[in-house]
């Protein structure tokens, strides 16, 4: 099967003295085209799942496929076409804004001009180009959090993975990255993170929910919505709430 695709995948985290815990238990996923918000309480395993995804970390089975590149065996290619964002984005001390973007670049394989390049182009798409010379250290959280939004998107990967990239937004700044998200979503796959029901809205095309180890729902945003009880007032939040169980 051609895309982005998760398969069979089983992962568990070690615990000094308390045995395995299972995060993620058989999960079989076909990532569409677009943009697909990834629902889940915290602890679903979100940023497991996508940290999977982006071979930050290897499942105990199963494998993460885009198109005929295996994660495992073909790692380097894999990763020079995924895009990662996680939830946990540092500045790399003594790294101007554009240095920042433009080692991420590089990181994936792009030529020094390459990287330079996309670099400012990529901070043009968030918003930070007259940052670009400033240190990164010196952002606060929120532009800090749109310069790793530039670092996924520098190296036009076909796919990103984005985990609570909203986190320490404001409201305009959110507003900006739903527009960016109908831009890039057009011919790419890009998968959201969120906990957050209300981050939901027509930017997305798609909604998969993470519960209980496994994806619960996986579907159209308007087909989510239309599993709320009738007159729902915020259907998308009681959509999620019956399919859980009713509590985050």
């Amino acid at each position: 099967m051609h895309g982005f695709l998760y398969q069979d995948i089983t992962f568990s985290y070690r615990r000094k003295g308390q045995g395995e815990l299972a995060v993620l238990e058989g999960i079989t996923w076909h990532v569409p085209t677009g943009v697909t918000a990834l629902l889940g309480i915290n602890g679903a395993g979100k940023s497991t799942l996508l940290s999977l995804g982006a071979t930050a970390l290897m499942p105990r089975s199963g494998k993460v496929s885009l198109n005929d590149l295996d994660s495992r065996d073909q790692q380097t290619q894999f990763r020079a076409r995924v895009a990662w964002m996680p939830q946990q984005y540092r500045a790399v001390p003594g790294l101007t804004v554009r240095e920042q973007v433009a080692y991420s670049g590089w990181l994936k394989g792009m030529t020094r001009d390459d990287s330079w390049r996309g670099a400012s182009e990529a901070l043009a798409r968030v918003a930070l180009q007259d940052l670009a010379d400033r240190p990164a250290s010196e952002l606060s959280g929120g532009q800090q959090r749109r310069v790793g939004l530039a670092s996924a998107l520098v190296h036009d990967a076909e796919v990103l993975l984005l985990d609570e990239p909203t986190s320490g937004l404001d409201p305009e700044q959110r507003a900006m990255f739903r527009e960016l998200l109908v831009n890039i979503g057009a011919d790419r796959t890009v998968v959201v993170s969120t906990h957050d029901t209300g981050e939901i809205t027509t930017a997305y095309q798609h909604v998969a929910v993470l519960h209980a180890g496994n994806i619960a729902f996986d579907g159209a945003l308007q087909a989510f919505a239309a599993r709320a009880p009738a007159g729902s007032e915020r259907p998308i939040e009681s959509a999620f709430l019956a399919l859980i169980g009713g509590g985050k």
